[in-house]
């Protein structure tokens, strides 16, 4: 048996670009697309914090160091430049690999720069 799990996570990006006649994608800074492991051409999920939008697309290799996160296609619809986005990936991992799982997590601040990296999520207080 296979359990989703997060994989990786950048946490309150900032949209730098929205671009409807694009093939449809979500262009990420080759910097932190190494950072949290997430894949050329991987399925990710983006979170709009702004509006509540929820969808799903594929990510591409932006420029290193560029700090760009370009919404494409139809989805350019659902996250617009300034919009803070949460971008997920997740993968199917067997039960002996569940005990060691830690998913990558990259949260960012203004710019899109890192302010730092973690393997769990905080525990939500009461």
């Amino acid at each position: 048996m296979f359990t989703i799990m997060l994989k990786a996570k950048l946490h309150m990006a900032r949209v730098t670009h929205a671009v409807l006649n694009y093939e449809g994608s979500c262009a990420i800074d080759g910097d932190l697309l190494d950072m949290s492991g997430i894949r050329e051409n991987e399925q990710i999920q983006i979170y709009n914090v702004e509006n509540g939008q929820r969808f799903t697309t594929y990510a591409i290799r932006a420029e290193e160091g560029s700090k760009v996160i370009s919404v494409n296609g139809a989805a350019a619809h659902l996250a617009g430049v300034g919009d803070r986005v949460i971008i997920c990936s997740y993968a199917h991992y067997n039960e002996a690999e569940l005990d060691t799982h830690q998913p990558a997590l990259v949260y960012l601040q203004e710019g899109n720069a890192v302010s730092h990296t973690s393997h769990a999520i905080p525990v939500q207080l009461a």
